[in-house]
């Protein structure tokens, strides 16, 4: 795995790209750019599991590692959802199980700027590579509608 960065620069601030990121509405329609339809359950407490689930229930659990309200939001990626439950670690989910997945909001003069930085495979570099600008172009146009 290796880490990839991905950044965006949004004419709002902080407080109101981290609300588009987390409430459930908008982050159903920015992560919609990954996979139609997706979305998340957790309390989004800081040490609470989290389920990044498509409309099947299948995807992905995780913790949320570490959280600072408007500024950082750090997911550990754990296994695999299938039809809504957690499924045991198998061959293919060890090789990506423990990466990390960070946002970092950071707000100068009413504008800012919102970086990712993601564990990836190598399986799945092109992919990400291609649909994180566009999940990023969404929030921004989320944010400042």
């Amino acid at each position: 795995m290796q880490k990839e960065n991905f950044s965006i620069t949004i004419n709002a601030p902080k407080e109101k790209v981290w609300k588009v990121l987390w409430d459930d509405d908008t982050y159903r329609k920015w992560t919609g750019v990954f996979s139609e339809g997706s979305y998340a359950e957790s309390d989004w407490k800081e040490g609470s599991k989290i389920k990044f689930l498509s409309p099947k229930g299948e995807g992905m659990y995780s913790v949320i590692n570490k959280k600072i309200g408007n500024e950082f939001m750090s997911f550990k990626h754990l296994g695999v959802v299938k039809d809504g439950i957690e499924q045991p670690l198998d061959e293919e989910t060890k090789k990506w199980s423990g990466a990390m997945e960070e946002y970092t909001l950071r707000e100068e003069n009413g504008i800012t700027n919102l970086d990712v930085e993601m564990d990836i495979t190598d399986e799945y570099k092109d992919y990400f590579k291609g649909t994180w600008p566009k999940a990023l172009q969404k929030v921004k146009e989320l944010v400042e509608e």
